[in-house]
């Protein structure tokens, strides 16, 4: 039996991952791409094996957290914007609560309500809870789930230094010290994290991972050659 909590249709939409997902795929490919161009930078400058490791660890640690103090700053700036311009709602509906609810009719009536109906609608909601209603459709924000700068950090983080272990790992099983094992284990891995990042949000899993891997696989040729010509001139 439904309640008044429960739609009468509830469909599985994925939109709502978008913060979230875009966070982790973008760490997981971040710390694939640059710990593998970096090691391949290396490399290509004619370093031994145990150079190539070390930088590659010394990749993983700073970009793991290059990326969460990254995230959390960019996050708490976000989040004291939405808490600043929610406080501006709060004072204006103390000191102009006519003119507030008149803007709020005026929103519903560009979204199609009648005049008569959005007054109607505004009323009420103004009525059940206005710094909600205004935050929610002047602003756009959601005052009850405000962006979180530690989870954000975490998450970048944690999806950095997974996507960084990849090209590091195959280089630590003896014998396997090999500059083309590393570019294609990270091209497999950017192909996978694109085509899952696409099944979660609802994308072509194909294309994303068909971006990732041209992206990717740019990105270490491009150190590689340098690291080459660095290492040749020096």
């Amino acid at each position: 039996m439904m309640n008044e909590y429960t739609p009468p249709h509830a469909e599985q939409h994925k939109s709502h991952r978008a913060g979230w997902l875009r966070a982790a795929v973008l760490g997981v490919n971040d710390g694939i791409v640059s710990t593998a161009s970096i090691m391949l930078g290396v490399s290509a400058a004619s370093a031994n094996s145990s150079t190539v490791v070390t930088t590659g660890i010394a990749a993983l640690t700073a970009g793991a957290l290059s990326m969460a103090v990254g995230e959390y700053v960019s996050v708490s700036s976000q989040k004291d914007s939405e808490r600043a311009d929610i406080a501006i709602e709060r004072r204006s509906l103390v000191d102009n609560p006519d003119e507030e609810l008149a803007e709020l009719t005026w929103i519903y009536e560009q979204r199609g309500l009648k005049p008569e109906l959005a007054q109607q609608v505004a009323q009420q909601l103004h009525d059940h809870d206005a710094v909600a209603a205004h935050a929610r459709d002047e602003l756009g924000i959601d005052h009850t789930n405000l962006a979180k700068p530690s989870q954000a950090a975490l998450a970048s983080a944690t999806s950095f230094a997974i996507g960084a272990i990849i090209p590091i790992v195959v280089t630590l099983v003896p014998g396997t010290m090999d500059t083309l094992l590393i570019i294609v284990s990270s091209l497999i891995g950017l192909g996978i994290s694109g085509a899952v990042g696409a099944y979660i949000g609802g994308g072509h899993r194909v294309i994303a991972a068909a971006r990732v891997f041209l992206g990717g696989g740019a990105a270490m040729a491009l150190t590689a050659l340098v690291g080459h010509f660095v290492g040749a001139t020096i």
